[in-house]
């Protein structure tokens, strides 16, 4: 085993250097994973470029996906090799809520990439119960975007989801397109993906959706009486706004988006809310019990089986060197991007 790897570290927001450092022992109920992939989540771009992380310099990445190639004293179970993916929220296990099963609404938890190292890098080092094995023949891409996957999952999972809802999704970033498919897998009778760009609403086309609109105008006059569950991912205030607003009497908005600046409900907006009896539901994280959760192994099953599709989604498979850059594309976005990928040991 090498001493020293490659790793994306942020020193600084905006200031990232792919450089040499060492590669971490597993210590007590730890293993060290060898990355095989590790996706970019929207979160990742603010962090990394404007808002910095908790501390720094740090590793960041927490879509992955890796292979098991040392275990830390008191661990059992793994063979070298194996493929798992890798709940990114570090629970405490001991506060209420985690005692409740609620893993999602822990109080003192830990996460990769923000609050310790993460899998922007060749390994990476993480505590035994956060792993979950997949099938062997799962392809590590699809395993490292189990996560985004169940979050859309878990934020369908707040509403009365039954056979027949109409159900709306803003934004088809990649959690939206999951969305869009989940709800088809449900049963939605029909779905609209709402996104400005007409490219990530191609896609959602492509993820199942029956209807698309690339404008609240649009949205609108395709809701008619209003959709019976919305599903926000875009995370800016007129994504949400129109969330509310496309919502039907008495139906659910669930919001998984997160908005960096305020966000100022209109006097209109706030009045259909409150005649319509809208329901809003906030989302955040993916887990349940047992950790971490249904949302994670009926992710991970239809992943292997083939019926949640995720290729079409990657737009960019890359090696670490090409990370600074992409990160400052992704910043002004001047290309066009849906699922970036790095693969660490792979290219």
């Amino acid at each position: 085993m090498t001493s020293t790897m490659r790793a994306a570290v942020m020193h600084s927001p905006g200031d990232i250097r792919v450089e040499m450092v060492p590669v971490p022992t597993p210590g007590p109920g730890e293993v060290l994973l060898e990355v095989e992939a590790c996706g970019v989540c929207g979160s990742d771009i603010p962090r990394m470029l404007s808002a910095g992380a908790h501390r720094m310099p740090i590793i960041c990445g927490h879509e992955f996906a890796g292979r098991v190639r040392e275990v830390g004293p008191g661990v059992s179970g793994f063979d070298d090799g194996e493929l798992v993916t890798v709940p990114p929220l570090i629970p405490c296990r001991t506060c209420t809520y985690c005692l409740q099963g609620q893993f999602s609404l822990c109080e003192d938890y830990d996460y990769f990439g923000s609050r310790q190292d993460g899998a922007y890098a060749q390994f990476v080092v993480s505590p035994v119960g956060n792993l979950l094995k997949v099938p062997q023949h799962l392809d590590p891409v699809a395993a490292s975007m189990t996560d985004p996957a169940a979050i859309a999952l878990h934020a369908l999972w707040r509403t009365d989801m039954r056979v027949g809802k109409r159900v709306a999704v803003v934004g088809a970033g990649p959690i939206g397109l999951f969305a869009v498919q989940w709800a088809r897998l449900s049963g939605a009778s029909d779905v609209l993906a709402v996104d400005l760009d007409e490219k990530k609403a191609a896609m959602a086309v492509e993820a199942g959706a029956t209807h698309t609109a690339n404008s609240s105008d649009e949205a609108k006059d395709l809701a008619g009486a209003g959709y019976d569950i919305v599903i926000e991912s875009a995370g800016v205030p007129a994504a949400e706004v129109m969330a509310i607003d496309i919502t039907a009497r008495r139906g659910e908005a669930s919001f998984i988006g997160i908005p960096h600046e305020t966000v100022a409900l209109p006097k209109s907006t706030f009045g259909a809310f409150l005649r319509r009896e809208v329901t809003l539901h906030g989302a955040w994280n993916s887990f349940s019990a047992p950790f971490p959760g249904r949302e994670w192994t009926t992710s991970v099953e239809r992943l292997a089986e083939g019926s949640l599709h995720w290729k079409f989604m990657v737009t960019h498979e890359l090696g670490l060197a090409e990370l600074p850059a992409m990160f400052q594309t992704l910043g002004s976005r001047s290309e066009f991007t849906s699922k970036v990928v790095f693969r660490p040991n792979a290219l």
